[in-house]
Formats: structure tokens, sequence, C-alpha cells
């Protein structure tokens, strides 16, 4: 199977003179965790994630995509889809644009995980259960804590989201970089970001994504693709009882299935 199967056509792009402003604006009105960005002739100059957009402190109203957006690897529509998932995970990219060759970097689709995962499977040699590839040192927060101090937890250590628990270590939901973004909550107090007068920003609890989405240690990893697609989540909390033991991503997923094809990421 080849990339031009599985892709996103005319993906919802943006120039590189857009105001940051219009792309978060289009994350949020498409629900996108980064966007395509191009130049004047639609030729792909790089992508936006929706971690560049948090990492941008400036308050000015008038600051430009130019600069912020990000190289990503070189995908074509005849390339094979294990192949893209193998640049994907090195990477450590969820979505990648799609050019018409390594000639014409005209941008004509989008290539995400999700898109990979509904297509691959686990192989003989992945390992069989969540437990074999789940990080289990896990930064989480609560829901009192501020928002403005889990936007800095994600620009400092690069998470896509954090676990929200309660004081006693149990399982209430997740926050997201794109709960953040689509809450309208980016511009949260930046003095306020290493959370020092709480108070002064909103909560977790008020935008975090809830029910928590968990499976047990012993879940075979074709179980968590299934759940990660059906609703459409980054990860899913692997639980103890109702306490937190790891957590597992599309890409740890991503990682596994490639195993025994001869594109594994170390």
């Amino acid at each position: 199977m080849i990339v031009e199967e599985i892709m996103s056509k005319e993906p919802v792009c943006i120039k590189d003179s857009d105001f940051i402003t219009h792309a978060r604006q289009q994350m949020r009105d498409h629900y996108l965790r980064g966007l395509p960005v191009v130049d004047e002739l639609n030729r792909l100059v790089g992508i936006l994630t929706d971690q560049d957009v948090l990492n941008i402190t400036s308050t000015r109203s008038n600051v430009t995509v130019r600069g912020h957006a990000r190289e990503c690897p070189t995908i074509t529509p005849d390339m094979n889809i294990i192949r893209s998932a193998h640049l994907l995970v090195e990477a450590k990219q969820n979505r990648v644009p799609v050019i018409v060759s390594t000639g014409d970097k005209t941008c004509i689709g989008i290539l995400s995980d999700a898109d990979i995962l509904k297509n691959i499977h686990p192989t003989k040699k992945s390992p069989e259960t969540v437990e074999m590839i789940m990080t289990t040192k896990v930064m989480t927060c609560h829901p009192d804590d501020s928002i403005a101090k889990v936007w800095l937890q994600m620009t400092e250590y690069g998470h896509t989201g954090l676990p929200v628990v309660s004081h006693k270590n149990k399982m209430m939901g997740m926050i997201t970089r794109r709960d953040i973004i689509r809450s309208g909550y980016v511009r949260t107090g930046l003095s306020d970001t290493r959370g020092t007068r709480p108070g002064d920003s909103a909560k977790v609890e008020k935008i975090m994504s809830t029910p928590a989405y968990t499976i047990s240690h012993d879940t075979p990893i074709l179980k968590a693709i299934e759940m990660i697609l059906h609703h459409d989540i980054g990860r899913v909390s692997v639980v103890n009882g109702s306490e937190l033991a790891g957590i597992v991503d599309r890409r740890d997923i991503l990682r596994a299935c490639l195993v025994g094809t001869g594109f594994e990421v170390i």
C-alpha cells in the first residue's frame, strides 16, 4: 500500500506570510494538530505544529508564521506506507505534508499517524501487549492546576498531553495541546506561566477531556490501536485498578508495528 491511497487530499494549509493568530484559529476550527506551511506558489516550506504555536510567547498580534515552521520528512504519494511510518516516528511528528515529488514541492496532501495505524498491523515480531511499550515515568497534572502551569510543562518537555489525576493518583481525564488551543486559553497569563499565582489562570478541570480512556497493562497492542482510532485520541492511559501506571501513545504503537519490517526506529 502506498501513501496516495491513505492520505487526506486538499489539506488545510497556511501561508508563511499568515499571522500566527490565523494559524491558531485554523487549528481550532478544523481540530488539527498541525498545518502545512506553503509559500505563495503552494510549495511546501514546512509544518507548523500545535507545539510550535504553544512555544510562541510573543503577545504581539502581527507575528507571522515565517520562521516558526519546522522541517518535515519528504513524503511523496508513491512511497510505501511502512517507509512513511518510519519517517514519521523518526521525525517525532504525527502529521506530515505530502508533496508531488522530490523535484516538485507542491503540497497535495497530509498524512497522519492515525491514517497509517488504520492500515497497518503489529507484525509477528511486534511486542504483544502495551506493558512492553508503555512509558512508566509519566508527567501528570491535577484538575486544580493552572492551565498556564501545564502549558509551561508541555512546552518545556515536548509533551502532547498530560494525564489528569487526583491527588491520590486516580485517573480523571487528559489535557492535550489541542484542548488548550481549542479552548482559546493559549494566551493565558504569560506573567504567570510558572504557576506562581495560580488564581490568575483558569484551571485544568475547565478544559480537560473526559472520560479518562484507560487500558490494563496486559491489553494487546491491536486493542490499543482500536481504542485510539475509535476515540480519535493521541494516547491512552494504562492503569492498575484506578491508579495510573503508564501511558501509550500513537508513536509508541507505530514503533511497535515497525518491528520486523526492516524499518525499526530505535
